[in-house]
């Protein structure tokens, strides 16, 4: 696997796995199956049947918390402690058979894209999830789904055009990050004001007259 191959794949799996785990698990397998893609030594394991059947029963179970407003959440809470240390193994064994060395890089690199991936995931979906209507909340959940497998088919077939979604991915999650956190921080004053009270307003200048 050339170097470009490799960096692509092991950056696809971690911005992939960020987002939905278990339907990356899960597709690389339908993919090694359906000979649409060859997966690298190290990963060939996933596409054993009971590899898969696990998958795919978690995978259909994340498809169907994530579509539930409040409970995606709790959902994406829990997943903070699986889908971050994963996306860093699934980076390091994609490239493992070239080096030792090569899989400690592209574990590190798979690691710190999957965790940005989920927390901004995650802070998206906080977010979201304050509108009382659920029809927001399903269209971004399906938007994932499709992106997940989309990042995957890329990182596989054309590493050029998954960097260059990444990188693009990367600047729009750094110029969001502040509008999130803000929001953020305002559902949290809000939650813990008092009843009729939604929040502190802002102090005037020059103290209150």
């Amino acid at each position: 696997m050339d170097s470009l191959a490799s960096v692509a794949l092991a950056a696809g799996l971690g911005w992939a796995s960020g987002m939905r785990l278990y339907a990356v698990l899960f597709f690389l397998g339908v993919l090694h199956h359906a000979g649409a893609a060859g997966l690298p030594p190290d990963l060939v394991i996933l596409a054993h049947p009971v590899v898969m059947a696990v998958a795919g029963t978690l995978f259909l179970a994340e498809f169907l918390a994530d579509k539930v407003p409040g409970f995606d959440t709790l959902w994406d809470l829990l997943h903070t402690f699986v889908r971050i240390p994963a996306g860093a193994l699934l980076a390091a064994y994609a490239v493992a058979a070239d080096a030792p060395s090569y899989a400690v890089a592209a574990g590190l690199l798979g690691g710190a894209i999957a965790a940005g991936t989920h927390f901004a995931k995650a802070g998206a979906r906080a977010l979201i999830n304050a509108s009382p209507e659920p029809v927001t909340n399903w269209g971004a959940s399906v938007t994932e789904d499709v992106s997940a497998v989309a990042i995957l088919w890329l990182a596989l077939k054309h590493p050029l055009l998954l960097l260059g979604a990444l990188v693009a991915f990367v600047c729009a999650a750094v110029w969001l990050a502040p509008k999130i956190a803000r929001g953020i921080r305002r559902l949290v004053v809000t939650a813990g004001a008092p009843p009729g009270r939604p929040g502190l307003p802002p102090q005037r200048r020059g103290g209150a007259r």
